[in-house]
């Protein structure tokens, strides 16, 4: 009985010696494990949403795999409201192994202009929130987490409706050239129909006219928007309505006055 006991005891010894020098290892372990965030990346996808993607390398120079590294993240715009949130999981990093996990989130650009016509009109930050958890060795859980700040480009900066230009069409209309100027500072090109109408001081339709918009990113645009209005409901003041068509987000009518 006695010997069994001390058999029992020097098990026991064993196990927690064994025991202290693998959560030692491990500790030592979790020194040579290297991860780093990388530029985060904006686009369009195939679905015209926007698409954020944050690659994230890891270097597994440790003593054992890692299992379970699970990236999670949240966007949120300058209010602190959240936009949207994503995870990505990469199942097993072998030691001595290298990767990189792109780490992918989407969200509506028709939904962020709901929440403010801000982010059509002006550059802007977006808030990127990260948090970072694998399990060494398969059983101790590690967790890290960052933060930083996405820049966003509003694909109409400066936008503007210059001075109508008249010019004689027929006995009764006008034909009327109106400028039309941005920046697309987007990350994505933008695409569609810009349809105005042009309304008097008294707030009667004068004429109504569109043109196409095929801005690339981080260019300018310099047009023309013709349309023919009725002489007799000319005025010297009064304002345009604006409606913008595009595959990523429809947005208008806006509001713009002249003279």
């Amino acid at each position: 009985m006695r010997i069994a006991i001390r058999m029992i005891g020097i098990a026991t010894t064993f196990f927690w010696i064994f025991l202290i020098a693998f959560f030692a290892s491990a500790a030592v372990s979790a020194k040579d494990i290297q991860f780093n965030f990388g530029q985060p990346r904006t686009s369009i996808n195939s679905h015209n949403e926007l698409l954020i993607s944050l690659p994230v390398s890891i270097v597994n120079r440790g003593f054992y795999n890692i299992g379970d590294f699970g990236i999670t993240s949240v966007v949120r715009d300058a209010e602190g409201d959240e936009i949207t949130r994503g995870s990505t999981l990469v199942p097993v990093i072998r030691r001595d192994e290298e990767i990189t996990a792109h780490h992918n989130m989407t969200l509506s650009i028709s939904e962020m202009l709901q929440r403010s016509e801000n982010y059509l009109f002006n550059d802007s930050e977006l808030r990127f929130y990260v948090a970072v958890g694998l399990s060494l060795a398969q059983l101790i859980p590690v967790e890290a987490q960052a933060n930083f700040t996405i820049p966003w480009g509003a694909p109409l900066y400066n936008f503007s409706l210059g001075t109508p230009q008249y010019s004689p069409h027929n006995a009764t209309h006008f034909r009327v050239l109106i400028p039309v100027s941005f920046e697309n500072h987007a990350s994505f090109d933008l695409m569609g129909q810009l349809q105005v109408r042009m309304l008097n001081s008294g707030n009667l339709p004068v004429g109504e006219g569109e043109t196409s918009i095929d801005t690339p990113q981080q260019s300018g645009h310099d047009g023309l928007l013709e349309l023919y209005v009725a002489m007799s409901r000319i005025t010297a003041t009064g304002c345009f309505e604006a409606n913008l068509f595009s595959p990523s987000f429809n947005y208008g009518p806006w509001v713009i006055p002249y003279g």
